[in-house]
C-alpha cells in the first residue's frame, strides 16, 4: 500500500476503521444495553417509591398533628380527668365533645372517622356525631387496643374494616394511648380512621412504565394498599416476602412464567413497605427494539461510510493539488494569484498561511518599489505647510500696521467708528501675531470674542445681541488659541447674515464633570439643514485640513483641540433647520496643572 495514490489508501483505511469498530459496538451495545434498562428501571423505581414513601409519611404525620390538635382541647381536656360515667353525663360536657369531634371529622374529607374512649366513662366517635347514634363502651373491645398499642404515647398505624348496617370501609388507622392528666396512668385511647381517598389519588399520579403498578404491605406482609381492594388486609403473595419484608430497600426479577422486575424500600416511620412492579417483557421489549435499531443503523452506518470515504478523499486531495499548482507559479515569479480556501482544517490553515505568506511577499516588493515615492511624497507636504505657515506669519503683520494707519488718520479727522473699529481690527490681528503659544485662558479668548462681536455691533447694529455668561471657576482653564471667535464668525456667516430680525448670540460655559467641562456658543439663526449637519460632522473627523475649501475653519479648531488634549475632547453640533444652531466644545480641566 505504501506505492499506491493516496485516495485508494484513505479508502482502505477509512473501511477497516468504521466496519469493525462499529461491528463491535454494536454487538456489546446490545448487551450492555439490556443490563441498564434494568438498572436504570429499578433505579428509577426506587426514586419513585422513595418520593412516594416520604410523601405517605408526611401525609400520616399530619394525622399525628390532627390527634394532637384535639387533645389539646380544652373540652376533651376536662373529658380525660372525668373520674367516673355519672360524672361525664352530669356535667354536660357531651355536647361539647361532639362538636369538637364533628369539627375534627369534616375538616378533611379524607377523615372516615375519630373513636375517643376513656375507660369506665365514655365513648364517642365521630360517626355518633354524624348519623346521632350512641354505642356501648363494652363494644369498642378495648383489649384489642390494649393488645396492639404500646405503654407509651406512641402511635400504633394498622389497616381495618370499618362498618355499620348499611355500609363497610376499609381504612388505615392511627391510634395511641390516651393518659390521665393526674395520675399520668392510661386511661384509654384516641383511633384517627383515614379512607384510600388520598392514597388512590397518590397511586393514580405514579406512572412506572406502560403496564406498571404499585402496592404496599404492613410489618406482617398484609396488603396496606393495592390496586385490586379486594386483596387489602389479606396476605401478600409475593416471591420472597420475608427479604422484601427484612431488607432496608432493593431489586430482583421474579421467577416463572410472568416476571416482574420488583423494587422496594422500607419507612421506618410507618413500619410499611412500598413496593412497584414492571413486567419483565415490558423491559425485553425495549431491547430488542435496540437490537433492531442497532442493526438497521449499523447497515446505513457502513453505507453512508462509503460514501463519505469518497467525499473525504476527494476533500483532502483537491486543495493539496490546488497548492501544488500555486507554488509552480511562485517558482516562476508569480505572487498575484492566491488558493481558494476551502476549509478550517489543518489544510485550510496550511492554505491560509500560504495566502499570507504571499501577500508578505508582494508587500515586501511593492515596499521597496514605493518608499521613495512615498518620501518624496511626505518631504513636498512638509515644504507646502512650512511656506503656507510663513505666509500666514507675513499677512498679519501687514496688515497689522495697515489698520494702525487707518486709524491714525480717522483720529485725525474725528471719525471716531472708524476709529474703534481699526482699534478692535488691530487688537485681532495682535492677538494673533504677539502670543506664541497654542493655548490661552478662557477669559483671554473670551475677551478676543467680545472684540469681534463689538466690530459685528457696527455693523448690524441693533440687529445683534450678545451674551456671555462665564463662571469665575472657568476663566482661568485653557483653551485652544482662536477656538470661540471662529465659531461665532461661522454662526454670523451661515445662520445670522441672511435673517432679517433681532439676532442673538450666547456663550456659556459649565461643568460637564469633574474631569471635564463644556462652552456652548448658540444663536437664533437659520439653522442647519440635516443633510448639511451630517456633512459637518464628517468633515470634522475626516476632511483634510491643507486641503483648504469652505468650512476649514471649524475643522481646524476641532483638530487643534484634538491634537492638544486627546481624542475625548472636541466640538460637538446641535442644531435643526429655522431653529437656530448650538456647537459645544468640550475641554478638560485644570488641564495647565498637567501640562
Amino acid at each position: 500500500m505504501r506505492d499506491q495514490p493516496l485516495v485508494r489508501k484513505l479508502l482502505v483505511f477509512s473501511a477497516l476503521l468504521v466496519v469493525v469498530p462499529i461491528s463491535f459496538i454494536a454487538a456489546y451495545s446490545y448487551i450492555k444495553s439490556t443490563e441498564v434498562l434494568e438498572s436504570e428501571a429499578g433505579s428509577y423505581s426506587w426514586q419513585i417509591i422513595r418520593q412516594v414513601n416520604t410523601h405517605i409519611e408526611y401525609y400520616v404525620g399530619d394525622f399525628e398533628i390532627e390527634i394532637l390538635k384535639i387533645l389539646n382541647n380544652q373540652t376533651i381536656d376536662r373529658f380525660l380527668k372525668a373520674n367516673s360515667q355519672e360524672e361525664f353525663e352530669s356535667s354536660g360536657m357531651s355536647e361539647s365533645i361532639k362538636r369538637v369531634l364533628e369539627n375534627a371529622a369534616y375538616s378533611r374529607s379524607d377523615i372516615a372517622n375519630i373513636t375517643l374512649y376513656h375507660e369506665n366513662v365514655a365513648a364517642v366517635d365521630a360517626m355518633d356525631v354524624r348519623f346521632n347514634r350512641a354505642y356501648p363502651i363494652e363494644s369498642f373491645q378495648p383489649e384489642f387496643f390494649d393488645k396492639i398499642l404500646p405503654d407509651n404515647a406512641e402511635p400504633v398505624i394498622f389497616t381495618r374494616t370499618l362498618a355499620d348496617k348499611e355500609n363497610e370501609e376499609y381504612v388505615i388507622s392511627i391510634a395511641r394511648r390516651l393518659f390521665s392528666p393526674k395520675t399520668l396512668k392510661p386511661i384509654g385511647y384516641i383511633v384517627l380512621d383515614v379512607n384510600f381517598k388520598r392514597f388512590k389519588e397518590i397511586a393514580s399520579q405514579v406512572n412506572i412504565g406502560h403496564s406498571g403498578f404499585m402496592y404496599i404491605v404492613d410489618s406482617q406482609g398484609n396488603y396496606v394498599y393495592h390496586p385490586d381492594f379486594s386483596k387489602l388486609g389479606k396476605k401478600a403473595d409475593l416471591e420472597n416476602l420475608a427479604k422484601i419484608l427484612g431488607d432496608e430497600s432493593g431489586s430482583f426479577v421474579t421467577t416463572g412464567k410472568e416476571k416482574d422486575l420488583l423494587t422496594y424500600t422500607h419507612s421506618g416511620f410507618l413500619g410499611w413497605t412500598v413496593i412497584t412492579s414492571i413486567p419483565y417483557n415490558e423491559l425485553i421489549r425495549s431491547s430488542i427494539y435496540i437490537k433492531n435499531t442497532i442493526i438497521i443503523t449499523v447497515v446505513l452506518t457502513l453505507a453512508l461510510a462509503a460514501l463519505l470515504g469518497l467525499g473525504l478523499a476527494s476533500s483532502i486531495i483537491n486543495p493539496i493539488r490546488g497548492l501544488q499548482k500555486m507554488v509552480k507559479r511562485v517558482e516562476k515569479g508569480d505572487f498575484s494569484g492566491h488558493v481558494e480556501v476551502l476549509s478550517k482544517d489543518e489544510i485550510g490553515m496550511l492554505t491560509n498561511g500560504f495566502n499570507k505568506m504571499l501577500i508578505h511577499l508582494n508587500e515586501l516588493v511593492n515596499e521597496v518599489y514605493f518608499s521613495k515615492i512615498r518620501e518624496t511624497e511626505m518631504q513636498l507636504q512638509q515644504k507646502e505647510t512650512e511656506l503656507k505657515a510663513l505666509q500666514a506669519q507675513i499677512n498679519p503683520h501687514f496688515l497689522f500696521n495697515s489698520l494702525e494707519t487707518i486709524r491714525g488718520m480717522a483720529l485725525e479727522y474725528g471719525v471716531d467708528d472708524i476709529s474703534d473699529i481699526s482699534a478692535s481690527l488691530a487688537k485681532l490681528l495682535r492677538y494673533n501675531i504677539n502670543n506664541k503659544s497654542q493655548t490661552v485662558t478662557l477669559a483671554e479668548e473670551i475677551n478676543i470674542t467680545k472684540v469681534y462681536l463689538r466690530i459685528q455691533k457696527f455693523r448690524f447694529g441693533e440687529r445683534l445681541e450678545y451674551q456671555f455668561s462665564i463662571p469665575d471657576w472657568a476663566k482661568g482653564q485653557l483653551i485652544a488659541k482662536f477656538s470661540i471667535q471662529p465659531i461665532v464668525e461661522n454662526s454670523f456667516k451661515h445662520g445670522i447674515e441672511p435673517t432679517a430680525g433681532v439676532s442673538r448670540i450666547s456663550v456659556t460655559a459649565e461643568k460637564e464633570s469633574d474631569e471635564a467641562y463644556v462652552i456652548q456658543i448658540q444663536d437664533n439663526g437659520m439653522g442647519i439643514v440635516q443633510e448639511k449637519l451630517e456633512e459637518i460632522r464628517q468633515n470634522l473627523l475626516q476632511k483634510d485640513v491643507m486641503a483648504g475649501g469652505p468650512g476649514i475653519g471649524m475643522v481646524n479648531v476641532h483638530r487643534r483641540i484634538v491634537h492638544l488634549f486627546g481624542e475625548e475632547y472636541g466640538i460637538s453640533i446641535q442644531s435643526r433647520e429655522g431653529n437656530g444652531a448650538r456647537i459645544s466644545i468640550r475641554l478638560p480641566i485644570d488641564v495647565h496643572e498637567r501640562l
